[in-house]
């Protein structure tokens, strides 16, 4: 029996919808990271990028749940001394929603070559419209 290792050329790409209306974010962010690596197909193969682009709206009504509104908070660093900024998740859900969820995302993919190419693939917007509609996205619940 041959093992076929397929290539990205050979993997139909295929688009899916999410709401992420009233969802929790880590359980949605595993389930978009398993769809952006091609976890659920099963020509799977972790050294190609055999995923599917995913669009996400409503990014903005995502939930976490306890007390992580209040006492999450999101780092990122200038490189200067005294340079660390810092913000809340309720902040953060205020001023850039996306953000959030790119980033639990991104922490769920492998950090390689890949990384970048696959969360190329995730399109998130804070609103109900999105520019997909050509693509007939598939909706997933």
């Amino acid at each position: 029996m041959k093992t076929t290792a397929l290539r990205t050329q050979d993997i139909e790409q295929k688009w899916y919808l999410l709401d992420c209306s009233g969802k929790k974010l880590g359980r949605l962010s595993v389930k978009i990271a398993n769809i952006l690596r091609g976890k659920n197909k099963p020509e799977y193969t972790p050294n190609s990028d055999v995923g599917d682009f995913v669009v996400l709206i409503n990014a903005s009504k995502i939930e976490v749940s306890g007390q992580k509104s209040e006492n999450k908070i999101y780092y990122r660093h200038s490189g200067y001394p005294g340079g660390i900024k810092k913000i809340s998740f309720k902040d953060q859900l205020e001023k850039n929603p996306e953000k959030i969820i790119k980033d639990a995302v991104k922490g769920m993919l492998p950090k390689n070559k890949l990384n970048k190419k696959i969360i190329n693939k995730l399109k998130v917007y804070n609103s109900e419209k999105h520019p997909h509609e050509a693509q007939n996205p598939e909706v997933i619940i």
